[in-house]
Formats: C-alpha cells, structure tokens, sequence
C-alpha cells in the first residue's frame, strides 16, 4: 500500500491537505557549521543517535511555540546527527506534535526517527478514542508510518487491561506494526515494580520492541516513588528489550543539584557542566537506545551534544561519585517534581509546577530559610517572600489549594500534590509570622 492508498483509507487526505494549508511551512533548514559533524554523535544501535530530543518543553512566546525557535534548534540538532525526536499529543497542551512536524518536515522522511505516544489518559476508554489519537499523529507528521509508538504512561496490568486491551487498542496497533505503519511498538512506564513485571510478562505475548524508563543516577538506586531504574534497566537488559530512557535529569534536578553537591563534581571535573554527568551516566549502559532530553534553549542542545560527540563513557569512580552525590541529595527536602506538567491546568489556578520549581531552586542555590538563628535571616525572609510573589502570582500560590485531588491521576511521580502544597504553604506561613 502506497502512501497515496493509505491516507485515503484512514480518511486523512483532506486534512493533512487543510492542515498543511492553515499552518504554514517552515523554511528551508540553515546550513550550521560544526567542529563535530554527525558522524561523531555517539550510538549503541546503529542508526540510532543515543542523544534525542523530547518535544515536551519547547521555547514559548506570548503563550504560543516559537516555531522560529524550533526550527533553529531541530536544523542544529540534525547538522549533528541527532535523527531521534519524541512527542506526545498531550505534550504543550495539544500542540507539540504539530510544531515537531512542521520543523523535521523540510528534511527527507528517512533522515529522521519519529516517537509518539497513545495517551488515552482520561476514560471512558474506548476503541475510537485510541485509534483517533494514532490517526492524529499520522496527520500532524503527514507519514503514513510512525517508528516509534508508545503506550503512554502505563503502571501495570490493569491499565493496560482497561486502556489497550478491553478496548481493542492493542490488537489494533499489532495489526498496524505487521502492516509497516509501526515500526517499533513499545510503552512507557510510570509504576511500582509489580506493575512492571506484569508489563514484562506480556513479552511473549506482544513482543515489546522497547521500553522508555525514568532512568538517572538518583532513581538509579533511590527513586522517591517507583520502583528503582537499576532493576527496570537490568531486567530489560537480560530480556534484550531496548530501553528509551527519559527524565536523564530529573525534570531538572541533576542540572542544578545543592551548591554543595555541585562543588563535588566541579572538584572532579571543572570544565563539565553539572547537567554532563547525568547524561553520561545514562549514555554510559549498552542496551540504551536513546537519551531523550527536552531541551528549551539552544544552550542545552549544545551542552548536550557536547557530551554525546565523541562520547566517554563514566568510569568506576565516577559511578561511585555520582552515587555519593544521589545520597546525600535525597538528604535535601525537595519536591520530587520533574516540570512534566501533566498536573495542569488545575481547576483553583494554582500553578502546581511553578510553585515546587520555585521552593525546589531555593533549596538547591541554598536560599532555603532555615530557622530564626540563621545568619542574616531577616534579610533572607524578606528576599525569598518578594522572590516568591514575583515567580508565582498570589492568586496561583500553594495557599489556594483546597486538596480536591483533581491533580493526583495525573502526576507520573505519583507525589502528593496537595499534602506537598500544604507543606510549602505552611512554610511560607511561617516565614510570613517570622517564626520559622
């Protein structure tokens, strides 16, 4: 079947059509020169760039996706062999597919990799509302096949039994991998460990092609919520599952970990930014297939590919430094929150992800206030309450929740969202009375 064939069948003719005519097309790709071309960029599967890039934080202006800024970073991306790009219909409320699209569509179908996922997050579930999602996608990219397809954010047995199976999802989307419109059919986990082993046991049966895991130095031994990354790598590892690794940095935390923590690493390494160790220790293991970083400024991209052009992996040392550093920073009382923002909007306006960016940086830079016998405390009181009132709007801060829970589902982290709101707010309380 030829694309023409296919994108009749599926009724996505006429739209693709209407959709390329209300959304203009990107201009041709710059030109970028570069002292490492693609051929350096590191890879443990061939044709695969070990770095790739997640479209979940794309640069924003006046509230809207700076394609020009997408287009800048998606034409450097490529001039060095990143060819890996991971999306979700969810991703930037709805708009991340098609801004991906518009950018990596100047360059031949081949020359790149597309990853996007089925996020039938909220039921009731059903069979059209799967399969509409998968069309949409096919639309956004104007492909007649997808690499990589997930099922997105799953944590165990039963809901994948209620989302993929009850509703014929799953059957539907093997059907599509034998037709060639699927590359490769995986899912990404966000669970216990008995939910993963139950996931895993369905191998012989649905032939998982890979598996994205929260994976990074702090999880690898010491994740807060889930289960720990070192048993989810090693168990896919003995199975031959590639594995797709995702939050590399913690939604930020391994960039910007305690000053404290941060002088062990600069002690070890000065001329390597901070963030470099976390996407060596995940480049470092051979059945990682791709590092995805969401990377909103050109900075990262040229931090990260830093690291992956002529990539060296960590020795013994280093594993046992960054294992000294994830104990002692599980030892700071921060928000395990990785800015996904799949918590938002909340219903009472509280900018859940902005309020635990601001408590969690204050903690990192040590601007966190202690106690009243604190040197300078009065100076730093009134510092970080000015501070917090110009990052979040009072009308958006902790103190306006009411705990309805609303946000609880949706969080991959499975935090607390209100128990960790209430604290953040009865800290502030307290700064606010001076008695803290």
């Amino acid at each position: 079947m030829d694309r023409r064939d296919f994108l009749k069948i599926s009724g996505l003719a006429a739209a693709s059509a209407g959709l390329a005519g209300c959304a203009p097309r990107s201009p041709e790709p710059a030109l970028h020169k570069q002292a490492l071309g693609p051929d350096h960029m590191a890879q443990n599967y061939p044709g695969i760039s070990l770095l790739g890039f997640g479209a979940m934080r794309w640069p924003m202006k006046d509230g809207e996706i700076d394609q020009e800024a997408v287009d800048e970073m998606i034409d450097y991306a490529m001039a060095h062999g990143v060819n890996y790009y991971d999306t979700a219909p969810v991703y930037l409320r709805g708009k991340s597919e098609r801004a991906t699209a518009l950018a990596l569509l100047r360059y031949p179908r081949e020359s790149y990799i597309v990853a996007t996922k089925c996020s039938n997050f909220r039921g009731p579930y059903s069979f059209e509302q799967g399969r509409d999602l998968y069309l949409k996608s096919l639309e956004n990219f104007e492909t007649d096949y997808i690499d990589y397809y997930l099922l997105h954010s799953l944590s165990g047995y039963d809901e994948f039994k209620e989302r993929f199976e009850d509703t014929g999802l799953v059957d539907f989307f093997e059907k599509e991998r034998q037709a060639g419109r699927i590359r490769q059919l995986g899912f990404s986990f966000h669970g216990p460990k008995e939910g993963f082993d139950e996931m895993l046991a369905l191998h012989d049966k649905y032939h998982w092609d890979f598996v994205q895991i929260q994976m990074n130095y702090n999880d690898w031994k010491h994740a807060t919520r889930d289960v720990n990354a070192d048993y989810m790598y090693e168990r896919l590892a003995e199975m031959d599952i590639p594995v797709v690794i995702m939050e590399p940095l913690l939604g930020g935390r391994l960039a910007s970990v305690p000053a404290p923590l941060a002088d062990l690493l600069k002690a070890a390494e000065p001329e390597k930014s901070i963030a470099s160790w976390a996407f060596r220790f995940v480049g470092s293991f051979p059945k990682v297939l791709c590092v995805l970083s969401g990377m909103t400024y050109m900075e990262h991209l040229k931090d990260n590919l830093e690291t992956y052009l002529d990539f060296e992996p960590l020795g013994e040392e280093d594993f046992k430094l960054l294992e000294e550093v994830a104990v002692k920073m599980n030892e700071y009382p921060l928000v395990p929150c990785t800015d996904c923002k799949y918590c938002m909007p909340c219903p009472y306006g509280i900018d859940i992800p902005g309020v635990f960016k601001f408590y969690n940086d204050n903690v990192r830079e040590g601007t966190f206030v202690v106690s009243t016998e604190q040197k300078n405390y009065a100076k730093a009181r009134k510092q970080y309450l000015l501070e917090y009132n110009k990052a979040v709007p009072t009308l958006r801060q902790a103190d306006h929740c009411i705990g309805c829970g609303t946000c609880l589902e949706a969080c991959p982290q499975q935090i607390n969202i209100p128990e960790e709101l209430h604290r953040i707010d009865r800290y502030v309380e307290q700064l606010k009375q001076g008695k803290l």
